[in-house]
């Protein structure tokens, strides 16, 4: 893996197994993030939080209607990075696709949900899931530095990328949509004191 040129945040992130599945994964993932985000009913002023096991904030990233952003992670077994990727659609947490460079533990295709497309090198993309996410929120145990779970996206042509291992590895931590009316409810509003 040494000597590898890391010529972008994407590209560094998914630390694939050679350097021709690394250009085509950040290719990929970079001409995809980069569709023109399109108003589709998403309210602006959004937010994906990831929140530890106290509710407490530790990542929050601002959202944009039809914004696209991944979750990456390495296969505890095989090493090689896997990507979930979402969209902020019609105000909803939507899993868009899927890559898996392999069939390893835990991955594969269930049919009916999504098409399975090759990427062309042996692995696949699991197209078309369009899935909106129960809650528009998920509970992830993050990995330890060596899976290296993280969240990739652009904002404005730059892309970023938040390790959650090095921030949380081994903690239980809530991926969440915040809408700004969310924001505005109270926490829970209890009984009046006369009753």
């Amino acid at each position: 893996m040494a000597g590898w040129a890391m010529t972008s945040a994407l590209s560094s992130c998914c630390r694939p197994y050679n350097a021709w599945l690394q250009r085509l994964l950040a290719g990929g993932i970079a001409g995809w993030l980069s569709l023109a985000a399109m108003a589709d009913g998403s309210i602006e002023g959004a937010t994906l939080a990831v929140l530890d096991a106290s509710g407490e904030t530790m990542v929050e990233i601002p959202l944009k209607p039809g914004m696209r952003w991944c979750l990456g992670w390495n296969h505890s077994v095989k090493k090689f990075p896997v990507l979930d990727c979402y969209r902020y659609q019609q105000g909803r947490m939507v899993l868009e696709r899927s890559h898996q460079p392999d069939f390893a533990a835990g991955l594969g295709h269930t049919l009916g949900r999504g098409e399975q497309v090759s990427d062309g090198r042996g692995g696949y993309w699991i197209e078309n899931i369009d899935e909106p996410v129960p809650g528009d929120r998920y509970t992830l145990r993050v990995g330890s530095p060596t899976v290296d779970h993280r969240l990739l996206w652009q904002s404005e042509g730059d892309e970023h990328r938040v390790s959650l291992s090095e921030l949380a590895a081994g903690e239980r931590v809530i991926l969440q949509l915040r809408k700004p009316e969310d924001l505005s409810k109270p926490e829970d509003p209890g009984k009046p004191d006369d009753v």
